[in-house]
């Protein structure tokens, strides 16, 4: 199963670091947000990924092209005009990183990487949260239920989006940060069949607006219910908090 991470906005909330970087290259510790997020997939044996790219997408497609240089051992044999890396890499990881467009929006995103996840389900998440998800047993609740996607769900006090869901576990309506309600939200972490593709439009699509809602209506979007950690990184006080908690050795979303 492919793993798609949304890593194309501009993240405006976080402008002390985004500046510079595209959000997912931040720092919580000495490796980027996003090589977390990978790792907590590789974890679960997943480690094909498919990374959306936008917002200074050579900077992400640097950081993967120079990715052992940057983080192993080397030896240069100059006479031979050959780079000799040095010990066994821990990370099995195949990259397929994808300039989804500079504007183009979250569904854009994921309708543009289609043919790079095929017929199968995909995970699918945002490049600037992290959690303790279960990833196996995610994927187990969507494969037992029978609908398009899953989400996963995590308690909020209301200002993201709020998910209604029934006593099967279905999700009943999606609608997206409405003022004063209080619920379980979009966590992320979804897992997608590729039928759900259909319900994107265009670029000027969001995968959190018309789809999920849309999805909600027919009766094919489901919860999969997370009261562990979870941590978005919106902001620049998001990012001091995850890293003080890495720095402290017991980060909750380290599994591995």
């Amino acid at each position: 199963m492919k793993v798609v991470i949304l890593a194309g906005g501009f993240g405006t909330r976080l402008s002390e670091e985004t500046q510079n970087l595209p959000k997912p290259l931040v720092n919580i510790g000495e490796r980027p947000i996003i090589w977390h997020i990978m790792k907590l997939y590789a974890a679960a044996g997943l480690n094909d990924f498919v990374i959306c790219c936008g917002y200074k997408a050579h900077m992400l497609k640097s950081y993967f092209v120079n990715y052992f240089s940057e983080n192993y051992d080397i030896r240069v044999h100059l006479g031979e005009n050959r780079v000799e890396f040095l010990g066994s890499p821990n990370e099995r990881w195949t990259v397929t990183l994808v300039d989804t467009g500079l504007d183009t929006m979250t569904g854009g995103r994921i309708k543009r990487i289609a043919s790079h996840v095929g017929d199968e389900a995909f995970c699918l998440t945002y490049g600037d949260g992290l959690a303790n998800v279960d990833i196996k047993a995610l994927i187990a609740f969507h494969r037992s239920h029978g609908r398009l996607v899953t989400v996963t769900s995590v308690p909020s006090p209301g200002r993201f989006g709020i998910l209604d869901i029934d006593d099967t576990q279905a999700v009943t309506r999606f609608h997206e940060k409405p003022d004063n309600e209080m619920g379980w939200i979009n966590g992320g972490f979804f897992v997608v069949e590729p039928a759900a593709i259909d319900y994107i439009r265009d670029d000027k699509i969001s995968w959190e607006r018309e789809p999920l809602e849309k999805l909600a209506q027919d009766g094919a979007l489901a919860a999969f219910r997370h009261s562990g950690f979870w941590h978005p990184m919106d902001t620049l006080r998001d990012q001091r908090e995850l890293e003080a908690l890495w720095k402290s050795g017991e980060a909750p979303w380290r599994c591995w």
